[in-house]
């Protein structure tokens, strides 16, 4: 998994195996009904629901897949949902060639947050989460550190 940061240090995980999914202004409800549609629709195994901010989550899938696969279902899912924030979301990560969820502040938001599981997660979740660990530990001490 690739790390990345902006100029602003909001920092996130990337790679191009993991099924992400970035859903702004949706109820928790919505992001559950199409994380569990996804999963049993392409067999993904289990994912974990991430609250980044009021009404705005990140859905991180278990199984591993090519990329097209992986823009394939987050397409699959944009579409079916009417979501403009994913479907936006899904722009972004082709013209990157990786997809991105952050795991650090941002501004006033707080680091995204785990609310809930579902199946299978020691493939591509147990190496997000221990990514995401890694990051927030650099984070801490940079900000420790530098005083920021």
């Amino acid at each position: 998994m690739r790390r990345t940061s902006s100029h602003n240090a909001i920092l996130g995980v990337s790679d191009e195996e993991t099924v992400k999914l970035d859903f702004d202004q949706t109820p928790f409800s919505r992001v559950k009904y199409w994380a569990l549609k996804a999963l049993k629709r392409f067999k993904l195994q289990g994912f974990i629901i991430l609250k980044s901010s009021k009404n705005c989550y990140h859905v991180i899938f278990d199984r591993a897949l090519s990329w097209t696969e992986n823009m394939s279902i987050v397409a699959w899912v944009a579409l079916l949902s009417h979501n403009e924030g994913l479907r936006r979301y899904l722009i972004m990560q082709c013209i990157k060639k990786c997809s991105t969820v952050r795991v650090s502040s941002k501004g006033e938001k707080a680091s995204p947050r785990i609310v809930y599981r579902c199946g299978n997660q020691s493939e591509n979740i147990r190496e997000f989460l221990k990514n995401r660990q890694l990051i927030r530990e650099i984070s801490q001490k940079m900000r420790e550190k530098r005083g920021f």
